[in-house]
């Protein structure tokens, strides 16, 4: 196995390039069977450069035809080139213009990164190290340069012709051909380059920012399909208007396009003024997209014109600095979202996504720090650590400094590196400045992996009428980090009194609290509250101010308590959520649980549904037990998946089967006829509902299939259809297979909602499912190289259904094998994804274990891999 150990990166070895690129001006013509790229790099040395330095420009797959500097052809012993570099042995050590011409073969690029072909349009995609698949170049983000790009194409293959920044001229250059001159006036690094030509349909609309300029904008797509691009629309124009209230940002162009393909290894990519996305993340309509759906192309809409200021105009000085851009913007739209529809419930949704995604990462043997000290291939450092635990670092700062001093800090930001690459530490110093507080250890947040445990204890003397509270942090060894440094720990929280209602207290020893914070800086502290005349029932993490995990000598009966009386939305969730885990945990460990304490599960999820106080979004979330996931995480080693799944069917009946009545009605009341609406509250009373629906059918109500059955073909959108198909095919129902077979005939003629068809016939937990798989997988109809056709069907096997993938037999660990090697050989990035499903494996039983590291070890046989799927199965066998 290749396992290309000469190319770790590491942060410490970072050094500004010799030269400096500082203007491109390319020149794009492209025919049907090949493109050619003509490159003019105007190049500048470095202050400090030495005379016969040579200049190395990165490549990959590259055909060099010609290359010139100021015009004048170069002498072979001049140069050195291959399809992977191109050094100038002695550039003048003055500006100069380096030329070159380079032939891609955009059909048949199924990596999917550089320019290739999808469906007939040619795009690109850049991010991180895609540029140098079209022309050599410094193909590192601290290498700002300003682009003009000229465009030639058929008229008849590719009418549209589309690039970063504005249209400054267009025109017919004969035999069929046209072209476009497009201007980027900002400095940005080549891996926000984009380039799309094609014969595509178009919606237009327009945004007026706050100082009056008008800018254009276009959302690009296949012919036929631009009615269900109004929603992303709507979602731009929104996503315009918060960024300038609430950071006081404006758009900077005047042009802003967004352009939607069926092609694409990522979600969406925020290229300088033309966005590209996944098809997914841009069409809905009522009928074929779910509300969940709707929500995400709303969620990643935002993110990606965020990052026009955060990615954009300040980007990232090299790629260990990913969490700058990534982990900001996502902490960006989830704000975004909040003030959009519900914060709580947004809240709450975050938290599970960091539960189930970050937190296995950060436990297992692909753990790494948010910002790493070293990578392999840099693909595979788009994680959720990156993302998700970036973001809640940027929330916990917040939380630290206030709104109005966060608010502060950015705008610093924005004033200081406007047109930078920079880094973390500069991102921390201009919250230090404007807050006038060290940041000096919360960066520590940033350099360690890991997830930290804070153990909280409680005490309370009636005579002195003092409560304390005693709390502790440790985090566990990860890959490489064998000792773990004490964090700063934002711990908001609130003392709620045996009437239900808020406490206070006349003072505080022992740390440090402000208000409704305790900042916890060291590996523990014990603090006192005075003049507080009862016992409280504390309610600790509020908000989930830290992403940690926690355990407290609260009781069942504390916990429940929290579920009636916290005021805070989240600890009311995860009070139920606390008390749900213990006694699945328990059962799985051979410990059955006490019929009382199931009783009084049931009844506090019973007051649940009955509370007219609670929105229904929030009820369809603490409705839910944890995960099966989520419940062999607690137990931590020696898991058997099939039993887990058992437990918690059997504890789904146990509280839910005699709320059948109650839920029954609550599942009739909240039907409704009114027209299909993507808003909060109808999206909360239907999730409500298909939750109900879902506890009906789990818990083993006899009404539960034919119910599901039912609202399969009485339904009038998408969210409601593919709720009742999702639940049967889970459960695997005698009417699933008939429901399968109807959604695939109604919506075959739609590869994005097939999709939906794919993820269920693979996460389904019965018994056939794997041969059922391999068949869809061996259809010679089967699209083997669309990401998003093998994510839905590979992927959500190894991601979504352990008892299957983890079968004792190894039959589903073999699969999911032999599966990234061959896909591997076409699209590494999608191999490699989809080998992370194995990180489960240290966890297992021993049967289950040893099958799974025999999989990978015949994995690791097989040859050379992509250095993507290579250093994946490396750092995962070494768990």
């Amino acid at each position: 196995m290749r396992t290309e150990t000469e190319h770790t990166m590491y942060l410490k070895d970072y050094a500004p390039s010799p030269y400096a690129i500082v203007a491109v001006d390319l020149d794009f013509r492209i025919l049907e069977d090949n493109t050619r790229v003509r490159a003019l790099l105007s190049v500048e040395p470095r202050a400090g450069t030495e005379p016969g330095t040579p200049l190395v420009l990165d490549g990959n797959e590259l055909n060099l035809t010609s290359v010139a500097i100021d015009g004048a052809p170069l002498a072979m012993s001049a140069y050195a080139a291959d399809a992977n570099s191109l050094t100038i042995v002695q550039p003048p050590l003055r500006r100069f213009v380096l030329e070159t011409e380079v032939i891609l073969k955009p059909e048949t690029n199924t990596r999917l990164m550089g320019l290739y072909r999808s469906s007939g349009t040619w795009c690109t995609q850049c991010e991180p190290e895609g540029f140098r698949r079209i022309t050599y170049y410094l193909d590192r983000p601290d290498n700002l340069a300003v682009f003009k790009v000229t465009m030639t194409a058929p008229r008849a293959l590719a009418p549209v012709l589309l690039s970063n920044g504005n249209l400054v001229g267009t025109g017919e250059a004969g035999d069929g051909m046209h072209y476009a001159v497009w201007e980027d006036p900002h400095p940005k690094p080549a891996y926000l380059f984009a380039l799309v030509a094609g014969d595509l349909g178009s919606i237009t609309d327009s945004f007026t920012t706050a100082s009056g300029r008008k800018v254009d904008l276009a959302i690009y797509c296949e012919h036929g399909k631009q009615e269900q691009c109004h929603w992303a629309m709507d979602s731009l124009k929104r996503s315009m208007a918060w960024d300038e209230r609430r950071f006081g940002r404006e758009y900077d162009l005047d042009i802003f396009n967004i352009v939607a393909v069926s092609d694409f290894n990522f979600g969406a990519m925020e290229n300088k003024g033309l966005n590209i996305f996944n098809d997914k993340l841009v069409f809905a309509k009522p009928d074929t997209a779910t509300d969940g759906d709707y929500e995400n192309i709303e969620r990643v809409i935002a993110h990606e014109y965020f990052h026009n200021w955060t990615g954009d105009r300040i980007t990232c000085r090299d790629w260990f600095q990913l969490c700058l851009k990534e982990g900001l913007t996502v902490y960006r739209d989830q704000e975004f979202t909040s003030d959009e529809r519900s914060r709580a419930v947004k809240r709450i949704s975050d938290v599970q996504t960091l539960r189930s995604a970050q937190f296995p990462e950060d436990g297992g043997p692909l753990a790494h720090p948010v910002r790493p000290d070293q990578y392999r291939e840099i693909n595979n450092f788009y994680t959720a650590t990156v993302y998700e635990k970036g973001a809640e670092i940027v929330r916990m700062l917040a939380t630290l400094v206030g709104e109005a001093g966060f608010r502060k800090g950015m705008d610093l930001y924005f004033e200081r590196h406007d047109g930078q690459a920079t880094t973390i530490e500069a991102f921390l110093a201009v919250f230090a400045e404007a807050n006038q507080i060290d940041l000096d250890q919360f960066k520590t947040w940033y350099l360690q992996a890991g997830t930290p445990k804070l153990t909280v204890t409680d005490s309370y003397d009636a005579a002195s009428q003092t409560y304390t509270l005693k709390l502790a942090q440790a985090t566990e060894p990860t890959p490489g980090q064998p000792s773990k440094q004490a964090l700063v720990m934002p711990i908001k929280f609130g003392l709620i009194g045996p009437n239900g209602s808020p406490m206070g207290w006349t003072g505080v020893s022992g740390g440090t609290v402000r208000d409704d914070l305790i900042i916890l800086e060291s590996e523990s502290a014990e603090i006192s509250f005075s003049g507080v005349a009862n016992k409280p029932v504390p309610s600790l993490l509020r908000a989930f101010s830290a992403p940690v995990t926690m355990t407290s000598s609260l009781t069942q009966h504390d916990r429940l308590f929290l579920a009636r009386h916290d005021s805070d939305p989240f600890g009311r969730w995860q009070a139920l959520q606390d008390v749900s885990m213990a006694l699945a945990v328990s059962a799985a460990n051979g410990t059955p649980w006490a019929e009382s304490a199931v009783a009084a599960l049931s009844q506090a999820m019973a007051d649940t549904l009955d509370d007219t106080n609670l929105d229904d979004a929030f009820k369809a979330l603490a409705l839910a037990l944890p995960g099966e996931s989520l419940i062999a995480r607690a137990i931590g080693k020696d898991i058997d998946p099939a039993k887990v799944h058992g437990v918690r069917d059997q504890l789904s009946q146990a509280v839910f089967g005699p709320l059948e009545g109650q839920i029954t009605a609550a599942y009739a009341a909240l039907a409704s006829d009114l027209p299909y609406a993507p808003d909060a509250a109808s999206s909360g009373r239907r999730a409500l509902r298909n939750r109900l629906l879902g506890l009906l059918v789990t818990s083993g109500a006899s009404n539960g299939p034919a119910l599901a059955a039912q609202q399969y073909h009485s339904a009038t959108n998408m969210t409601d259809r593919f709720a009742a198909l999702a639940v049967s095919g889970a459960v695997w129902t005698a009417e699933a297979p008939l429901l399968l077979a109807d959604f695939r005939t109604r919506f075959t003629g739609d590869p994005l909602v097939l999709d939906k068809w794919l993820s269920v016939s693979a996460s389904a937990q019965d018994d056939g499912v794997l041969e059922r798989v391999k068949a869809i997988l061996a259809d010679p109809n089967f699209p083997r190289n669309n990401p998003n056709r093998l994510r839905a069907l590979a992927g959500a096997f190894a991601m979504n259904n352990p008892t299957q993938f983890a079968r004792p037999d190894g039959a589903g660990f073999r699969f999911v094998a032999d599966f990234v090697a061959d896909v591997d050989t076409r699209n590494p990035q999608v191999a490699a994804r989809v080998l992370t499903g194995f990180r489960i494996w240290p966890m297992l039983e021993p049967v289950r274990r040893d099958a799974a590291k025999a999989a990978l070890t015949a994995l690791q046989a097989k040859g050379e891999l992509s250095r993507n799927t290579a250093d994946i199965l490396t750092r995962t066998l070494q768990g």
